[in-house]
């Protein structure tokens, strides 16, 4: 039997659809577009009052903070071989350190606190329920709220707290550009930071990463935020 090659002619036109089909493709990847922005501008400030009731959480004292930059300033090493000789003085412990701080809407997770609508107009919420906001920690290592609360208190002087209460009501109006598509999200304008979880090195001179991660954390101060999409 006679093989024959196939051959293939692509038009101007067929290139076209082929790199439009391309590129929608690629840009469906990623986070749905309904999705709050990472970062918080001013513009999405859409209202702002106190918390109906705060839990202040976990502190440092002064001798707990400079014990623990003592020890974050020593050297690190990646892999903790044990000698069996104690060479240094250094306490056998494990600590946080928390870096990268930046401002941060913690959202209130659950139903009725979070709308869209749209397109154009203005749209008209309120929170249907009541709820509690507090530290969301997600890492590679075992860390309490407390812990990184008590962190971000002495490295930053933020007035973060460990919970803060809303109640039903907060009703708020925002309006929408004509063609967009408008969200309000319920929650409090917080920060977040890296931490980073060390332990001392079996022979005590060194620190040893033992994991990382980020950490969200709430202040009294709650609100609707504000942002808009195509669709």
């Amino acid at each position: 039997m006679k093989k024959t090659a196939l051959r293939y002619a692509f038009t101007p036109a067929t290139i076209l659809a082929l790199t439009l089909l391309l590129t929608t493709t690629a840009g469906a990847v990623g986070e749905p577009s309904d999705a709050a922005p990472e970062n918080v501008t001013s513009d999405q400030v859409a209202s702002q009052e106190s918390g109906d009731s705060v839990v202040d959480g976990s502190s440092k004292s002064v001798a707990d903070v400079v014990a623990d930059q003592t020890l974050s300033a020593l050297p690190e090493v990646s892999t903790d071989g044990d000698s069996g000789i104690m060479r240094c003085d250094n306490p056998a412990t494990s600590w946080v350190k928390v870096s990268d701080k930046t401002n941060y809407h913690v959202p209130s997770w659950w139903n009725g606190t979070s709308y869209k609508d749209g397109p154009g107009g203005s749209m008209r919420v309120s929170v249907e329920k009541a709820g509690k906001i507090g530290v969301e920690v997600s890492g590679t290592a075992e860390v309490s709220a407390s812990v990184v609360l008590a962190e971000v208190k002495a490295e930053y002087s933020a007035k973060v707290v460990g919970e803060v209460g809303v109640t039903v009501g907060h009703t708020y109006t925002h309006a929408i550009p004509a063609k967009k598509y408008g969200h309000l999200q319920y929650g409090s304008w917080g920060y977040k930071v890296n931490w980073t979880k060390y332990k001392t090195s079996s022979d005590r001179c060194s620190k040893v990463k033992v994991g990382s991660g980020t950490a969200k954390l709430p202040t009294k101060e709650v609100g609707w935020r504000y942002w808009a999409t195509n669709s």
